[in-house]
């Protein structure tokens, strides 16, 4: 498997969380192929970066192609993937997943749930692959915890606005940034969800 390159990370949030539907996290015997994602950018107020840098979402900060992991209501660990250059304060998150190897190892971990359950959301993926807050802030591109690879893109993929922000600004709220492929059943939500692009058509959500 092909790790995606660094630089790959070093564009416009929107871009990268559309282009990552399709890619591969490596972890171990588990491999999962990415269906659904949010992207959260530069002065955006669902952002955890929103009010500048804290201890907490200090690797949100780093450069591009760097794991951010943080803790939701003292339950789940939540996956992340650093955009653009240092210090913008940018990153997708990974919403939902379908596994490509080690199924049985992810059902264990999520206690037995079979079918899109397994991985519909994200907690469920941070708990799917054993992710512990010292893969914060460590590098997707090798040497890392977790490795993210080239995958199969999809065949149409769909945008809406991102799930559980009601604190946000208004703007913030309706914006179509979250994307899932089009062609798969392991997706959390497709409520608000419209096709965005046929493959080889040119994406139209706003960037």
């Amino acid at each position: 498997m092909i790790p995606l390159p660094p630089d790959f990370y070093l564009r416009p949030t929107l871009q990268v969380a559309r282009d990552l539907l399709g890619a591969v996290i490596v972890r171990d015997s588990v491999l999962l192929r990415i269906t659904e994602v949010e992207a959260y950018g530069p002065a955006d107020s669902a952002s955890h970066a929103y009010r500048g840098l804290t201890r907490r979402n200090a690797a949100m900060f780093k450069s591009g192609g760097h794991a951010y992991v943080y803790l939701c209501y003292g339950l789940h660990r939540m996956l992340n993937f650093v955009t653009e250059e240092e210090g913008i304060g940018a990153a997708v998150l990974i919403r939902s997943c379908e596994p490509l190897a080690g199924e049985s190892v992810v059902r264990e971990r999520r206690g037995g749930l079979t079918g899109p359950r397994l991985l519909a959301g994200p907690g469920c993926v941070g708990q799917a692959l054993a992710l512990t807050l010292d893969v914060n802030g460590t590098p997707l591109s090798g040497g890392g915890a977790i490795q993210v690879c080239e995958g199969r893109p999809p065949q149409q993929i769909l945008a809406g606005p991102r799930i559980g922000i009601g604190y946000a600004l208004r703007r913030d709220v309706l914006a179509p940034w979250r994307f899932a492929a089009g062609d798969s059943r392991w997706v959390s939500h497709r409520s608000g969800l419209k096709a965005l692009r046929v493959k080889g058509q040119q994406a139209s959500a706003r960037s």
